[in-house]
C-alpha cells in the first residue's frame, strides 16, 4: 500500500499503539474454528479478513509476532495484547481478525474452516437471551465507565 493511497479500511488494537490500513477489499473473509485458532483469539472461533500484501499496511507501530506453527505467524500487540492477525510464513497474504477493523460492519464472513473443532453451542447463540450494554448496565453505571481503549479511528 503507498501512502498516497486512500484507505479502504482502517483498525488496530485497543491502546491504538498499533494501526493498519487497507488500500484495497479483503479477498475473502471466513470463520476458522480450528483449536488454534480458538486458543489465538481466546475465543470460541476466529473471523478472518484475507488480504494481499500488497493492500496492506501497519500505519502505527510494530506488531509483536508469535510463531504458533511450522508454517504461520500470529501478529498481537505487546501493550494491550489484541490479537490481530494470521500470517502464513512468506505467503502472498495476511488475515487480520475482524474485531480489529474499526467498522467490523463492513467485513462480513462468507465462509467457515476447521469445523471438526466447531464447539456444539456456537450455532445456537444467535437464539439466545440478549441485552444490550445499556440494558445490562444501565444508564447510571454506564455513564461512569471511562474506556481506555483507543476510539475507532485515528
Amino acid at each position: 500500500m503507498t501512502t498516497a493511497t486512500k484507505p479502504v479500511l482502517t483498525g488496530g488494537c485497543q491502546c491504538g499503539a498499533i494501526r493498519f490500513a487497507l488500500s484495497a477489499a479483503p479477498v475473502k473473509v471466513s470463520i476458522c474454528h480450528c483449536r488454534m485458532c480458538q486458543k489465538a483469539a481466546g475465543a470460541p472461533f476466529a473471523s478472518l479478513a484475507d488480504i494481499e500484501n500488497a493492500d496492506f499496511a501497519w500505519t502505527r507501530g510494530t506488531p509483536a509476532v508469535f510463531r504458533s506453527s511450522s508454517i504461520a505467524e500470529r501478529d498481537f500487540c505487546r501493550d494491550c495484547g489484541t490479537p490481530l492477525s494470521f500470517r502464513r510464513i512468506d505467503g502472498p497474504r495476511i488475515e487480520i481478525l475482524t474485531g480489529a477493523f474499526d467498522r467490523a460492519d463492513r467485513v462480513v464472513p462468507t465462509q467457515q474452516f476447521g469445523t471438526e473443532s466447531r464447539l456444539g453451542w456456537v450455532v445456537a447463540i444467535a437464539n439466545l437471551p440478549s441485552q444490550t450494554t445499556l440494558q445490562n448496565y444501565g444508564p447510571d453505571k454506564l455513564g461512569g465507565i471511562v474506556s481506555h481503549q483507543h476510539p475507532d479511528h485515528d
